[in-house]
């Protein structure tokens, strides 16, 4: 696939991105801005931080197919998902592995759409549809702005129709926003409370605009990827496949247990083996802070007793937090609160210390405030 770029990179440009970094999902994305990235996390901590995650894939399946084609696919039951809201599934392979990040989103009888990473997806849902009645259609147009922080409400709540301080967690709704018509859907990858607007590409220059107008005096700031990376690990919160490194990395080791409903009756994809691979896991997902004044590299290999117990799969030294913070797979007999290990061999890089994880805002309260 070629390069994509968003409608809004005129406005990253014009920010101090270069564009120039790594793409995602074939998308040039907004790396960093002329602003410190740390500060965009204590805006996106204190205030709110905008977002231009269009890079999103998305795909709309619609028809009277549409349902048993994506239950096929993942390993939640798709029947539960009611009109207006959305859920996250594992989407593993024949052996059970994880292959991409999917989120399903219902927008009414027979019509979803589903939003995904740089996984697996495109190519099994075309498999799957083939021969059904079903239309299996990517979205080129739809861009995507994430608007995540505590006053994200007030900053959206007065240019739109609907009573947005009702919708909950994971519901999304048509409606108008400054008298364009979005899809706001309530869900974010940031750890606090934040809203996702669905625009189209004609559309979006103008509520990304607005939103940053609007949102000025209540601190709203334009957020990089930079910064969107630093609260995610804060926040504990997956980024496939960075961390998956194994290549086979199953639900049950990266504590995803709530994406596969162990009662769904209808066959998927891998099915027989991921339920099978429950309880048997070879690593377990934790969290690490280190004894380090810098972020310990993803791949640093995790020592005890000069046993190699684990692996890095993402860090970041939060300036918000003052720590140094690792995502990590361990040996899951390393795992409990409080094991001391080494970081890097011996003598090693630092020391650290397992502990509760999210990071920040432990028991995830600050989504639902």
């Amino acid at each position: 696939m070629s390069t994509r770029n968003s409608v809004l990179n005129d406005r990253h440009e014009a920010l101090g991105s270069k564009l120039d970094g790594e793409t995602w999902c074939d998308m040039r994305v907004p790396w960093s801005y002329n602003a410190d990235p740390n500060d965009e996390v204590v805006s996106v901590r204190t205030c709110a931080g905008l977002y231009d995650v269009s890079a999103l894939n998305i795909v709309r399946v619609t028809g009277p197919d549409a349902l048993p084609v994506l239950n096929a696919l993942v390993a939640i039951e798709v029947s539960t998902i009611s009109r207006g809201t959305a859920r996250l599934g594992a989407e593993v392979d024949e052996n059970g592995a994880l292959v991409d990040d999917i989120m399903i989103l219902c927008d009414g009888p027979e019509k979803y759409r589903v939003t995904h990473g740089s996984g697996a997806t495109p190519e099994r849902l075309k498999k799957l549809a083939e021969g059904k009645n079903v239309s299996v259609e990517w979205d080129a147009d739809t861009h995507v702005m994430s608007l995540q922080g505590p006053t994200s409400l007030k900053t959206l709540n007065p240019h739109t129709p609907m009573a947005l301080e009702e919708l909950p967690f994971f519901n999304h709704a048509e409606t108008t926003l400054f008298g364009k018509n979005v899809i706001i859907g309530r869900c974010g990858y940031s750890g606090e409370r934040g809203y996702e607007v669905y625009a189209s590409a004609a559309d979006a220059g103008e509520i990304w605009d607005n939103i940053l107008s609007h949102g000025k005096e209540y601190g709203v700031v334009p957020a990089s990827w930079t910064s969107l990376d630093l609260i995610r690990v804060e926040s504990t919160l997956l980024f496939f496949p960075f961390d998956m490194p194994e290549g086979d990395t199953t639900p049950w080791e990266v504590n995803m247990g709530w994406a596969v409903d162990l009662d769904k009756k209808a066959d998927y994809i891998g099915k027989d083996s991921v339920l099978f691979l429950r309880g048997r896991e070879r690593v377990k997902q934790a969290g690490i802070v280190c004894d380090h004044n810098d972020a310990v590299e993803p791949g640093t290999k995790i020592y005890k007793d000069g046993k190699e117990i684990g692996v890095v799969t993402s860090s970041s030294f939060s300036r918000y937090l003052m720590k140094s913070l690792a995502m990590v797979h361990l040996l899951p007999a390393y795992t409990g609160l409080g094991t001391r290990v080494t970081l890097g061999g011996e003598p090693g890089i630092c020391s650290g210390t397992v502990v509760q994880t999210p990071f920040y805002d432990p028991l995830r309260l600050r989504v639902e405030e």
